[in-house]
Formats: structure tokens, C-alpha cells, sequence
């Protein structure tokens, strides 16, 4: 059942980000125009209303903080940093003010907060973020993790991979995603120590499909990709980099060749339109981190206002399904008991 009769409060980091409280307070006002929610801006109130039209200061509520945790900053202190917006942010979820966050700021600090504050599910050991990666199919695959478990034990992965499930089901909407391992080859024997003990854990999960290679994830053909932190991280820059070369040597090629131009300028409206948003991570808003007992959505640092508006619609769209029930009942039907 999703949780559509009542008002969804989200909490966002007002100062979080490289571009500090402008692009952050310009995606409120658009999310607003777009949906229904309120808005719990955490920041230094002062910047904060400079930025906010007047119209919609009677839409949100400002939370003062004083302080802002630098990219800069060690995560681990976070959770000395209690005046911080982050700090801030993560604990009016913890008090059942917020039922979600946003940050664009510090990754590991948000991560580190959400994660001991908020809390990890009963059947969770370590969360995992999760990230949307185009295919050639005009679907996403989820992967998952892209950061947040560096070392992972072969446990962590089969909890993700029903973390991945639960979620695709509960808020994409895909009533049987299909589940793969990430490895070097599609045979069990293949792949690491780490995902040949991990393979026989995630057979327990009934969409999981075995191993699938790198190529899988841009082809279509599985919803969910389990790997560790470590590989997904690499996973996801590699990606955003091979991205930006390609879109970089077309534009090159093009300038060179009349012809090309000719061509480019009638594809322009639609194909190549059609292909930056693929790639955009604007478009996705977000990495939801998977397996805390809340919700909490992280940005990239440099998110403009239409990443932070899609990030706020990720939040709002999470808050409003049974996602971490579902990841409850997978975990619960194979597990038992809490851990």
C-alpha cells in the first residue's frame, strides 16, 4: 500500500553542495510547483530566505543550523558536528519530523549519519547506495552498491540483492526484476572469492539469475546488478567518465566534417536530446541509500536545481511505498530472526 493521504515531509540540506543554498532552494521551489510535500530546509536561515521567493515562504519550514560540513571534512566527524544542516537534517528523521532526506553535501558524512542515527532495518547489516544506469533498451539497472561498503562480506551482497529487489518492485514498480552478480565470466565458478561464497546465498532470493558481466548492465539484460562498493564505485566513474569522452569525441568529429554538421543539426532536437538525458545524472536526482530504517537520498555535490528537484521526488516517491517492509519480508522469509 503506498502512503499517498497525508503530507510528506522531506528534510534538505539548504547548505550541502559545491554551489552552496541557490541551486538547492531553486529545486524546492520547482519540486513544490510539481508536487505536494513540505519542505524542511536545514541551514543558515539568513541565506536560506535570501534565496527563497517570498511566495513560498509560508510552503516551507526553515530549520537554523549554523554550521556546514565541508567536502573537505572527515566523515567520521560528522557525528560531532551536531549543529551542522546535515546533522540536523538526518536527526529531524530520527524524531519522526522528516520522513525523508536529501543532501547534495558530503556523501560520507550523510551516509555516516543516516546510517547511526536513523538506523539500519532489523535484518540489515550495512546499507548499500544504489544508482539507475541507462541501457540500450530504454529501461535502468539498478547497481548497487556504488560506495557506501568498500569491504564487503558475501552476507552484505545477498542482502543486496533484496535490498535491489524490494526496491524495484516497490518503487519503480517492476513486479519480477531480475537479479545478477556481478562478476568476470556468467559461469558460478567464476569471479572473486568474495562472489563465488556470495552466488549460493543469492540463489535463496527467486529472481536471481547468476552472474552477469559488465557489458549486462547497459544491454538490458537484468533489473538489479549486486557488487561491492568497492567495484561499483569504480563502476559508476568509469561510467560517467566514458559518457562525457564519447559525447566529447562526437562533438569533435562533428566540427570537423560538414556533412556531420548538416546531420547533427537535424538529429539535434531529438537524438541527441534524447541521449544527454540518458546519461544525466540530473535526471535521476540521487542515490537513495538502501537498508536504513528511513530514507535518505544523496546527491552529487555539484547537483543543479533539477537534480535537487528529482532528489526531492525520489524521496517523496520512496516515503510513499513499502520499500523497506518489502526488504524486511524478503530478509525475514530466508533469515529469521533480526541480526
Amino acid at each position: 500500500m503506498r502512503h499517498t493521504d497525508r503530507n510528506v515531509r522531506i528534510a534538505i540540506d539548504a547548505m550541502g553542495g559545491d554551489h552552496g543554498p541557490e541551486p538547492i532552494i531553486e529545486g524546492c521551489v520547482h519540486a513544490l510547483e510539481e508536487r505536494r510535500f513540505t519542505p524542511l530546509l536545514v541551514g543558515n536561515r539568513e541565506e536560506i530566505l535570501s534565496f527563497l521567493p517570498l511566495y513560498y515562504e509560508d510552503k516551507i519550514e526553515i530549520i537554523h543550523a549554523d554550521d556546514t560540513i565541508a567536502m573537505t571534512d572527515q566523515a567520521t566527524n560528522a557525528l560531532k558536528r551536531k549543529e551542522s544542516s546535515i546533522y540536523k537534517a538526518v536527526e529531524l528523521v530520527r524524531e519522526g519530523k522528516a520522513d525523508g532526506v536529501v543532501s547534495a553535501g558530503h556523501s560520507g558524512a550523510t551516509m555516516t549519519l543516516a546510517t547511526l542515527r536513523i538506523g539500519r532495518l532489523p535484518h540489515i547489516s550495512k546499507p548499500a547506495l544504489a544508482t539507475m544506469m541507462p541501457t540500450d533498451q530504454g529501461k535502468k539497472t539498478l547497481v548497487l552498491d556504488v560506495g557506501a561498503v568498500v569491504d564487503c562480506k558475501a552476507q552484505n551482497l545477498y542482502e543486496f540483492g533484496a535490498m535491489g529487489e524490494a526496491y524495484m518492485q516497490e518503487v519503480v514498480g517492476m513486479e519480477n526484476p531480475r537479479i545478477g552478480l556481478l562478476a568476470n565470466g556468467e559461469e558460478e565458478s567464476k569471479g572473486s572469492e568474495l562472489t563465488r561464497e556470495a552466488f549460493p546465498l543469492l540463489k535463496d532470493l527467486d529472481n536471481f539469475i547468476g552472474n552477469v558481466e559488465g557489458r549486462d548492465i547497459f544491454n538490458g539484460f537484468v533489473d538489479v546488478v549486486v557488487t561491492d562498493g568497492f567495484t561499483g564505485n569504480v563502476l559508476l566513474k568509469t561510467s560517467e567518465g566514458v559518457a562525457e569522452a564519447i559525447l566529447s569525441l562526437m562533438r569533435q568529429h562533428i566540427r570537423k566534417s560538414l556533412p556531420a554538421k548538416i546531420g547533427a543539426l537535424l538529429m539535434k532536437r531529438k537524438v541527441f536530446t534524447n541521449l544527454k538525458k540518458e546519461i544525466d545524472y540530473a535526471e535521476y536526482g540521487g542515490a537513495p541509500l538502501l537498508g536504513i530504517d528511513g530514507c535518505a537520498i544523496i546527491s552529487h555535490g555539484s547537483s543543479n536545481s533539477k537534480a535537487l528537484k528529482n532528489a526531492i521526488f525520489q524521496a517523496i516517491n520512496y516515503t510513499q511505498s513499502d520499500v523497506n517492509s518489502k526488504i524486511e519480508d524478503l530478509l525475514t522469509a530466508n533469515h529469521g530472526e533480526p541480526l
